[in-house]
């Protein structure tokens, strides 16, 4: 059996250490803001239990969860935050490495512009949590006052996402013609670029981003992390 040079192993060790060291940490904060995106904006659907109801009134609200839009509020202002860092990040860590790429200020740029759509959508999720039954201001609206909250929350939570999507399509751009990501990533990221147009454009859905920017953002954000591409190396 053949045994590898003592030497040879040691500077395999080193090398690794190497690696490990130089692997970018930044990217942990799109993890991030793709786990508490999906909580704010999904699982924190003040409309779940309510959409059975087709001729939707303001008797619905008595089916609206306080604590559910309470928590949609706080994970999605989480996810505003992580958004603003993940933004600055980038422009620090990836556009001097790549000067020339108009893609990769695209990102930046539609990260920001999610996180400012996205802190009117969840704040009207808090607006719910104070006026309903129970919040700290519950006796401020009636009820058709109230209702026009539910109705904003419709896709509020989910038409900010918009920015995530352009910034899936400029990682797409950068992946496979600038080749300065893993190409894997490029594909994946075409993905909720083509069922955000196909949804719009078919049907007119205007929130399908809020379902699949999240995911992006966390697998691609796991994939810069773990992967070899330039940008993060």
């Amino acid at each position: 059996m053949a045994t590898m040079d003592p030497a040879a192993r040691h500077e395999g060790v080193v090398e690794a250490e190497r690696e490990g060291k130089a692997r970018a940490t930044w990217p942990w904060y799109g993890v991030a803001a793709g786990l508490f995106g999906t909580v704010a904006t999904v699982l924190a659907d003040v409309r779940a239990g309510t959409e059975e109801q087709r001729n939707v009134d303001g008797s619905i609200l008595a089916d609206v969860s306080r604590p559910v839009a309470h928590l949609g509020l706080v994970a999605g202002f989480l996810t505003v935050v992580l958004l603003l860092v993940l933004a600055a990040a980038w422009r620090r860590q990836v556009e001097p490495r790549v000067p020339g790429s108009t893609a990769a200020y695209v990102v930046s740029g539609a990260l920001t512009a999610s996180a400012a759509g996205l802190t009117y959508g969840y704040g009207w999720k808090g607006a719910l949590a104070i006026y309903l039954p129970g919040g700290m201001d519950e006796r401020s609206f009636r009820e058709d006052g109230l209702f026009v909250y539910f109705m904003l929350n419709d896709f509020g939570g989910y038409i900010g996402w918009l920015g995530v999507v352009v910034a899936a399509g400029a990682v797409a751009w950068m992946a496979l013609r600038e080749r300065t990501i893993s190409r894997w990533i490029g594909w994946f990221s075409l993905l909720p670029v083509l069922a955000v147009v196909l949804f719009a454009g078919l049907t007119g859905l205007p929130g399908f981003q809020g379902v699949v920017g999240p995911v992006w953002l966390l697998v691609t954000s796991l994939g810069l992390t773990w992967g070899r591409s330039t940008i993060v190396r």
